[in-house]
């Protein structure tokens, strides 16, 4: 009775946390009728709704035209139509519509099922981690397939439900991470998922149905309620686990133009176009939504709630938000923000291309004084680090290069304003563009892009093969330069954010852009966890570290201005000093020293007795071992940290 009763509240809850006033299109079901809404031209002529028995194939079992009043076209089928499929049809060919919350394989038809079938057991007792300030985060970022596929002990490789596995929950616990970034994990449009058993790969950067999980990652793409159930398990375990789910979003464009559901509801609504009539083309992909139109404005808000709401995720990673006007950004972190305050939005301040709208309105980088409470990515500590994204065999200060201390400086500080960091030195930018910290992702490399492995094998000279192996002693400079480039992002005051696999020197065989590579190219290789054991226990300790001593993560550009200063130092080094006790830190004054130079280099340092907590690529915070005096030396291409 008191499980029965709690399903039932439950329920409830559920019910009126996803209601919406919906004006897009909306399946209603009861046993007795199903009411049917469409949102579509007025003018649209002999708009129906078909219903089929499976989710592919056949012809439709029965249609109703739709009737146009108060703004949508409208119809309601008597008969109980429990575990079968639809289509709108306004003219513009088939589709589930833009706001289908189940669908068939491959997206083709909208399902109609029990909701209650898609909840794991004890659904209703899920919490969201408690994560008091975006400052305590460590981001995570993966690919289900790439996390799993290669792993030997997985009963579910490449699934959502691998992520439920003990020993992806074990890892990702012992690395420290407190949240998962997951690349596009909606219905996309570049796996055939009738053909699972074929090699396919794809990152997902191809939306189809927004609001319903992709297939290809469900245990059968054919179940619609199996590939919500599964996300749920995976947020569950996540959940249990202390650990976030971030959802990455690709609302900026659609798959393509002519099949989108947008163009097949309400044709050219929903995208921009140029003053001669041509289709906008800021996201690089053919096509460019229009955020700033109300219904495309309306839809974003209401598909993240609906994320939120119905499978828990707890924040929201925005592909190419450069495309997105910032009203529309700063509307949903206000929307979000009613639901959770905590919930973490950021995304990429930049677009791939130009966008019919000026950028002075869009949610460019430069544009994040403008967007309280959102972040973005920092390409400025992270092309410092390794060099330029427009040439992968340049160097950035890993490979020596001259000219990148103060871009390493302005990402140490979380791209605020600081009195000793030269903007006119600065990489990309030559003003601040972070209010706070807390507004800056901290990243060495992400998906897109070489992997860090890979940039440095291209980039550095010392490290470039003449066979087809790195030598014993070009393995130890990789090794250091990789653990030193981690160290600059995860003591910076920004997000500090991943790629999955770096705690295991992930390399993808040096291809720049693997979005469609075979598993070979992407897929994890979990030896290299006994291979260099080394590696992961310093990521675990650095990211330990970080959580351990709130002087990393201040959260405040106050209190960074106030405790943060960098020290005098020799070429090739930058160092600072978190002082006086920073956020209650236990530690009076740290000293973190970057050394990039192959060899030792010699610093000077405020007078004291010192504890080394980090140094020659090992990190002990119990650490006895002390240094007294002005001067202190750093090991090559190595970090090393002090405390008194």
């Amino acid at each position: 009775m008191k499980k029965l009763l709690t399903t039932t509240v439950c329920l409830l809850m559920t019910v009126l946390a996803t209601a919406q006033d919906f004006c897009f299109d909306e399946m209603t079901y009861s046993p007795e009728e199903t009411t049917f809404k469409l949102f579509a031209p007025a003018n649209a002529k002999n708009v129906k709704v078909r219903i089929y028995q499976e989710g592919m194939g056949g012809k439709a079992v029965k249609s109703a035209k739709m009737k146009y009043q108060n703004g949508l076209w409208t119809a309601t089928v008597q008969c109980d139509l429990l575990g079968r499929f639809y289509t709108f049809d306004a003219g513009y060919g088939e589709t589930p519509g833009v706001f289908a919350k189940a669908v068939g394989v491959n997206g083709q038809r909208g399902a109609i099922i029990n909701d209650m079938k898609t909840w794991p057991e004890d659904w209703c007792s899920d919490q969201h981690p408690v994560i008091k300030s975006p400052a305590d985060l460590v981001v995570y970022e993966l690919h289900h397939r790439d996390f799993s596929i290669a792993r030997k002990d997985a009963k579910y490789p490449g699934k959502y439900l691998a992520l439920t596995e003990p020993w992806a929950i074990d890892h990702l616990k012992a690395l420290g991470v407190n949240a998962v970034h997951v690349l596009p994990s909606y219905d996309y449009g570049s796996v055939d998922e009738t053909e699972l058993d074929t090699p396919q790969y794809n990152w997902g950067y191809d939306p189809v149905n927004y609001n319903v999980p992709e297939g290809g990652y469900s245990t059968n793409p054919y179940d619609p309620a199996a590939r919500i159930r599964e996300f749920k398990q995976m947020v569950q375990a996540l959940h249990k686990a202390g650990i976030a789910v971030i959802l990455d979003v690709v609302y900026n464009h659609t798959y393509n133009i002519d099949n989108s559901n947008f163009q097949k509801t309400y044709p050219d609504y929903y995208y921009r176009k140029n003053a001669d009539g041509s289709y906008s083309n800021g996201s690089g992909c053919g096509n460019e939504t229009a955020s700033e139109k109300p219904m495309m404005r309306r839809f974003m808000i209401e598909s993240v709630k609906y994320w939120y709401n119905e499978y828990r995720v707890d924040g929201f990673r925005f592909d190419l938000m450069g495309c997105h006007d910032i009203e529309t950004m700063n509307i949903i972190r206000q929307e979000l923000s009613k639901l959770d305050p905590s919930i973490f939005i950021y995304g990429e301040g930049w677009s791939a291309g130009s966008c019919a709208l000026p950028n002075d309105q869009l949610g460019m980088k430069a544009n994040i004084p403008q967007m309280p409470g959102i972040a973005a990515f920092s390409d400025e500590i992270r092309d410092a680090l390794r060099g330029p994204f427009s040439d992968d065999s340049k160097p950035g200060w890993l490979g020596g290069a001259p000219d990148c201390e103060e871009s390493l400086k302005f990402g140490i500080v979380g791209a605020i304003s600081h009195p000793q960091v030269d903007m006119s030195k600065v990489n990309y930018s030559k003003a601040p563009w972070a209010i706070e910290p807390t507004q800056m992702m901290s990243y060495v490399s992400c998906h897109d892009d070489m992997c860090l492995v890979d940039r440095l094998k291209a980039s550095i000279p010392s490290l470039k093969l003449s066979t087809g192996k790195l030598s014993d002693a070009q393995m130890d400079e990789l090794i250091r330069l990789d653990l030193l480039a981690q160290t600059a992002v995860f003591t910076s005051q920004g997000v500090p954010f991943m790629l999955s696999g770096e705690e295991l020197l992930r390399n993808k065989k040096g291809v720049h852009n693997s979005y469609e590579s075979p598993d070979s190219i992407n897929q994890l290789d979990w030896q290299n966890k006994v291979r260099y054991p080394q590696v992961f226990k310093y990521y675990q300790d650095l990211i330990a570290l970080r959580k351990n001593h709130p002087a990393f993560r201040l959260g405040d550009a106050h209190l960074v201005r106030k405790h943060l200063e960098f020290l005098k130092t020799p070429q090739g080094v930058v160092a600072f000093r978190l002082k006086d006790y920073a956020g209650r830190d236990d530690w009076r004054n740290i000293i973190v020293i970057l050394n990039v130079n192959r060899e030792t280099a010699t610093v000077d340092i405020p007078k004291g007795m010192y504890v080394v907590v980090c140094q020659d690529g090992k990190i002990d915070e119990q650490s006895t071992n002390k240094i007294f005096g002005r001067r202190t030396t750093v090991g090559p291409q190595s970090a090393l940290i002090l405390h008194d």
